[in-house]
């Protein structure tokens, strides 16, 4: 049961996207939304070493930055605003500044699902390269998370990439009890193992999934699933992606996994991360 969404805001591609599916989510789910909108001003005002005699011009840059992130913030805000009362869905919006790993992980104890977009969700777009933000926040426990493409587009088709692992399972399971799109054509998938193998975990991913009421099929590729899972995501049209990380000795890869990491750093297409 959904009762509170959190929306992270970052630039304003992104945040309109993540603003578009989390009001359809609220509509079915009959929950409330929480805009979350953070300003970083450490990160957004850094400029690097700077040269001697340079003072000056890094900050003109700082200010620039500071100036245009806010401009961009406050449009956000404001469409965030606008959407949610056209819709008729009851928010309340937060701005806040300082730290932003630390607020969202602050906000994300207080609410059942977390929306926000693939990329530039504390850099508002001014910042050309942004950190890995999305790895950053699901080591701060901030799951599950939903995260958005730049467009936003109805969630039809939805793929659930499984390993078999215990972390894989939870994240199944956490879909499937969620029941965010309850209607959606939905397939689980298995990379690497043997034939047998992958049968088994197959046969039971299915009847887990339909138990819950989800019209469900499988597939099998023998291909390894981190380079594999994105090209067959898109080969099959998949809305998003469902996925959770699997046991790796690394302590990164402990908490996020091989192949989740590398699908969020190179998805174009939404994805269910949970642990």
């Amino acid at each position: 049961m959904i009762r509170r969404i959190l929306v992270g805001l970052g630039d304003q591609q992104y945040a309109s996207a993540a603003t578009e599916l989390a009001i359809d989510l609220a509509r079915t789910q009959q929950a409330s939304l929480t805009g979350l909108c953070i300003f970083d001003t450490d990160r957004l005002a850094a400029t690097g070493p700077v040269p001697v005699g340079a003072g000056m011009v890094a900050a003109e840059l700082r200010e620039h930055r500071l100036a245009k992130a806010t401009r961009i913030i406050d449009k956000v805000i404001a469409d965030f605003k606008d959407a949610a009362t056209l819709a008729e869905v009851p928010y309340t919006m937060y701005r806040a500044e300082g730290e932003p790993y630390q607020c969202m992980a602050h906000w994300a104890r207080y609410h059942d699902i977390i929306v926000c977009g693939l990329g530039h969700l504390f850099e508002h777009g001014v910042i050309d390269e942004p950190p890995a933000e999305l790895v950053r926040l699901v080591q701060a426990g901030v799951r599950p998370l939903i995260t958005v493409a730049p467009q936003h587009a109805k969630i039809d088709r939805v793929l659930v990439s499984y390993s078999g692992s215990m972390e894989s399972a939870k994240a199944m399971k956490r879909f499937a009890q969620l029941r965010l799109w309850p209607d959606a054509q939905t397939r689980v998938v298995t990379f690497e193992h043997d034939v047998d193998s992958a049968r088994a975990l197959l046969r039971h991913a299915v009847a887990y999934l339909k138990s819950h009421g989800y019209c469900v099929d499988s597939d099998y590729k023998a291909s390894g699933a981190k380079m594999s899972l994105l090209p067959y995501a898109r080969d099959w049209k998949a809305d998003l992606i469902v996925m959770g990380n699997s046991n790796k000795s690394l302590l990164l890869r402990r908490i996020f996994g091989e192949t989740m990491l590398h699908a969020v750093q190179h998805s174009n297409r939404p994805l269910f991360l949970a642990q």
